[in-house]
């Protein structure tokens, strides 16, 4: 194939079958008109991006919808892509700066730590962190205010549901630690999570409306 025309090459493409296909051969190849070209891209990253940004974010839900977002960037721009280069650095380089922009906007608003705290409470979150999100003195106000806020409110909870609620949400420890350090079974464990985590919404939800 080396001495192959780009009219040989493209019709090479569409007998190929799209599982054998590069990720710059299928670029070219929904280009050019055939289909489950881009579905099968889509497939291949999808999975791989809404991690990559879970990661990002700690918010697995939300990376679901920037990821679709990514995605839809891809194909507004796809016509342009240089398929010289790595289309997974391309898509990646796309979710990174989306995963950005989300953290950016979150740090302009309070409501963001209740309304993460209150949707993400899962055996797989992690815990609660005050990230930097630039040196901007609003931005460092609102870090010191949601990092008071937060052990303020932790403060007012009743001491055994106090720690757990430490341990697992401050420091990000699993049921099974926090069972060994607090010398209660699992059982206990998470229904006192679960207490002092409503507690915890209902006593900071009016500082943040």
């Amino acid at each position: 194939m080396v001495n192959a025309n780009p009219k040989q090459l493209r019709e090479s493409l569409q007998a190929t079958p799209l599982e054998d296909l590069t990720d710059e051969q299928l670029v070219t190849a929904h280009l050019d008109g055939r289909p489950g070209a881009f579905q099968r891209l889509y497939d291949r990253y999808r999975d791989r991006l809404i991690h990559f940004i879970t990661r990002k974010t700690g918010d697995g839900d939300r990376a679901q919808d920037l990821v679709q977002e990514a995605f839809i960037r891809v194909t507004r721009h796809l016509h342009r892509f240089d398929t010289s280069k790595k289309f997974s650095t391309w898509v990646y380089t796309i979710a990174s700066n989306l995963s950005k922009n989300e953290l950016r906007n979150r740090s302009r608003s309070p409501l963001v730590l209740f309304q993460r705290l209150t949707s993400n409470w899962d055996d797989d979150h992690r815990p609660l962190q005050f990230e930097d999100y630039s040196m901007r003195p609003d931005d460092l106000y609102r870090k010191r205010f949601l990092r008071r806020l937060v052990e303020d409110t932790v403060k007012e909870l009743p001491e055994h549901h106090r720690l757990v609620f430490h341990l697992r949400e401050l420091e990000g420890k699993s049921y099974e630690e926090i069972s060994e350090i607090t010398g209660v079974n699992l059982g206990t464990v998470k229904s006192r999570l679960h207490r002092a985590r409503n507690s915890f919404a209902q006593r900071i939800e009016p500082f943040l409306n």
